[in-house]
């Protein structure tokens, strides 16, 4: 069984818990789930119909989490269907009520139709969901519920609307002002330390001692939490203390490299930011996390003067398999071009570029890499620096960087030598700059002009 399946039964297993006790203190016994449709709808109506007190609310919330817990996974697509279907805005009582309104004859009357208005453009599924809010660990079930009626509405667009609905109820939950940052150390607690094993995005964790030297001495992990997920991290943010600017990850994870007194750095390499919950994708919050984390480290480490990233530049493998299908062997100069044949025997540059890069072990052929090192450079200058995608830049790691005020230092050969780091982008990463004095400026620019601000070294590569 994998490591993150393994979490997820856990976790399913804590709110059954959690929830079993709910409903002994409520005073209801435990009861067999509903699991067809008809059983469920009862336990939708009879949780939307506000009977009792707030003690019966929460064992009704609480038995139909049990159920939707016990669905297996086409069970739980239907319970969704259901309520993507039958529980939305009903489209009769809002045009009723907007005639009450329009009709009202004066200001009372009118603020009392405008409150009847606010309230059924709630659609009951959300007024259903939002109770699980006071539920031990509901919060983290809504979470994850998403995460599942995330994937349906990639494919169907009839939950799209319901998706909606949810995200903006769980991003109102998650505003930035709620969440906590805490550095996690090597002291945490083994459920959570196992849950940034699990939860690593961007350089996966091997094993106990590399996830120990990622929260050694001269390193620092920093994750922003929410008061109702205590123990789950929302996004986090790995950092490697160091003097002067890294440029190859292998080096940076080094187990068995010299630690540095931290109190002798004098940058902070911010080399791996994952967000840790699928179910709040579209509820950003990675854009306050970097500035307070430079903020905690300054109050810890005031030495500190340069805050930069080591990035991976995710989309670029797949923009020069793009460059194929729309032709672009003007994308070599001619030098370039014999340099790439010659090596490969192919009839055009581009075919000949790509095939090299289909080999596992090119980068310990000489006469590749020397082929390959400038065109893949200056190309992945011009594709960080130039190629948009719906007016933002089309890679979706300088996307986020550039948005936040940072700016495009330095782009570095074979900097992630992993099968990975090879395949997405040729083991080129990318030094993002943040420059204190500068940040406010660069957001503006690019958000508002679309403007990539860039080194004169990185510039220079894109238009040569």
């Amino acid at each position: 069984m994998t490591q993150p399946r393994r979490l997820l039964d856990r976790t399913l297993d804590g709110l059954l818990r959690a929830w079993r006790g709910r409903l002994a203190v409520a005073g209801r016994g435990p009861r067999p789930p509903g699991t067809d449709l008809a059983s469920l709808r009862r336990q939708i109506d009879d949780c939307l119909s506000a009977r009792g007190g707030e003690a019966s609310a929460r064992a009704r919330a609480a038995e139909l989490g049990q159920s939707y817990l016990s669905l297996d996974e086409a069970g739980r697509v239907g319970f969704l269907e259901l309520l993507a279907k039958d529980y939305g805005v009903a489209p009769a009582e809002v045009e009723r009520t907007l005639q009450g309104w329009q009709a009202a004859a004066d200001d009372v009357a009118r603020a009392l139709a405008e409150r009847q208005l606010r309230a059924i453009l709630v659609p009951p599924r959300i007024r259903l969901l939002s109770q699980f809010n006071v539920l031990p660990q509901g919060v983290k079930f809504l979470v994850d519920l998403r995460a599942g009626l995330m994937r349906l509405a990639q494919a169907r667009p009839k939950f799209r609307g319901f998706d909606a609905e949810l995200r903006e109820l769980l991003a109102s939950w998650f505003d930035i002002g709620f969440l906590d940052l805490r550095r996690i150390t090597w002291q945490a607690s083994a459920s959570l330390l196992e849950k940034l094993i699990a939860y690593e995005a961007v350089h996966a964790i091997r094993s106990w001692d590399d996830l120990k030297n990622r929260l050694d001495s001269d390193r620092r992990c920093y994750a922003f939490f929410h008061p109702s997920m205590p123990e789950e991290p929302l996004i986090f943010v790995e950092v490697a203390l160091l003097n002067g600017l890294a440029d190859n990850v292998q080096a940076l994870l080094d187990e068995a490299a010299p630690q540095l007194d931290p109190e002798e750095a004098d940058t902070a390499i911010f080399y791996s930011i994952s967000n840790a919950q699928a179910g709040l994708a579209g509820v950003s919050f990675g854009d306050f996390l970097i500035k307070q984390v430079v903020d905690a480290l300054l109050h810890d480490l005031p030495r500190l003067v340069t805050f930069a990233t080591l990035s991976p530049v995710t989309g670029f493998a797949g923009w020069l398999a793009e460059r194929r299908r729309a032709g672009g062997e003007s994308l070599f100069q001619p030098q370039e071009a014999r340099a790439l044949v010659g090596v490969t025997g192919a009839g055009e540059p581009l075919e000949a570029l790509l095939s090299l890069l289909s080999r596992p072990a090119w980068p310990d052929d000489p006469a590749a890499v020397a082929a390959l090192k400038t065109p893949l450079l200056r190309l992945c200058a011009r594709y960080l620096t130039l190629e948009r995608q719906g007016g933002r830049a089309a890679d979706r790691v300088a996307h986020f960087h550039l948005s936040n005020g940072a700016r495009l230092e330095r782009i570095n050969w074979l900097s992630d030598r992993s099968a990975n780091g090879l395949a997405q982008s040729a083991g080129i990463m990318v030094n993002y700059l943040y420059r204190l004095s500068d940040i406010e400026q660069n957001h503006e620019s690019y958000r508002g002009e679309g403007k990539v601000t860039a080194s004169m070294a990185v510039l220079r590569l894109a238009a040569a």
